[in-house]
């Protein structure tokens, strides 16, 4: 009936652990590690400096037992060399002898029990010892690790955040402002061609003219003299304006009674003009 429960509460408990998971941040655990393992150094540092203490102390203790055992030994000896001089009664002698003995005895029986005690202290020394040189070490090579995966970690973030960017990035829209790029880059150049030659055709009509009669007619025209060239002029006017006259006369006589128009009169004015210029 229960099985159920535990399965559930036991499927609960993996997903704990798995959002534990993703919350921990390896270079923060690492670094509690650290801190957790000097603590334990530190307990570890004190409780030997206390056992050191211990054993220094169950030492001296044993030091001053043996000399105290050795002390009413040389009495006990002292009390028998008195006795033998005749210093002492040798009852009296004895009697304080044994008393010394018995107070050795004591003594070194006390000692046997130091003796252990100053061993167990120098073999939970030995090992707290060799425990703490143990945490020293781990500590050291944690220390190492913390470095190397803050710097690993300083890049995986460096790379994710970089990956991220480029993820974000939309290839279908940077294509087509390429594209839109390159057509008006496109248009742009063809306005460029287009004003160009509009430049080009853009030639006045005296150029077109010297085109059409040729290199040679300009140079021989620009050869003239300048007083020659006016005089040609001068007479192909005359002789115009005599051609006009005759061909006017023709029609008047013709048309006689009828008005020449007022642009007919004005045009006659214009040719008379220059024709007197010209004889002047």
């Amino acid at each position: 009936m229960f099985g159920w429960l535990k399965r559930l509460f036991g499927i609960g408990a993996a997903e704990a652990n798995a959002a534990l998971n993703k919350l921990e941040d390896p270079v923060k655990m690492t670094e509690q590690g650290i801190r957790d393992l000097k603590n334990d150094l530190a307990k570890s540092l004190q409780g030997l400096a206390e056992v050191k203490a211990m054993a220094i102390r169950a030492k001296k203790e044993l030091e001053a037992s043996h000399r105290a055992a050795l002390e009413y030994e040389n009495k006990a000896v002292l009390l028998l060399q008195k006795a033998n001089k005749g210093e002492i009664a040798q009852t009296e002698a004895d009697r304080l002898a044994e008393q010394a003995l018995s107070k050795k005895e004591q003594i070194l029986s006390r000692v046997k029990g130091s003796e252990k005690n100053v061993a167990h202290y120098d073999q939970m020394v030995g090992k707290m010892e060799g425990n703490v040189q143990k945490l020293k070490q781990q500590i050291s090579s944690w220390e190492g690790e913390l470095k190397t995966l803050k710097a690993r970690s300083t890049v995986s973030k460096a790379t994710a955040k970089l990956n991220k960017q480029l993820a974000s990035v939309d290839s279908s829209d940077t294509l087509a402002r390429l594209e839109r790029m390159k057509e008006k880059v496109a248009e742009e150049e063809a306005l460029a061609e287009s004003y160009a030659d509009i430049a080009g055709q853009a030639t006045s009509i005296d150029d077109e003219i010297n085109n059409a009669l040729g290199a040679d007619a300009s140079t021989s025209q620009s050869n003239l003299p300048n007083s020659e060239a006016l005089k040609q002029l001068k007479a192909r006017v005359a002789s115009e304006n005599q051609s006009d006259n005759t061909s006017s006369e023709s029609n008047s006589t013709e048309h006689s009674n009828t008005p020449p128009p007022s642009s007919s009169l004005e045009l006659e004015k214009l040719k008379q003009k220059l024709k007197d210029s010209n004889n002047n």
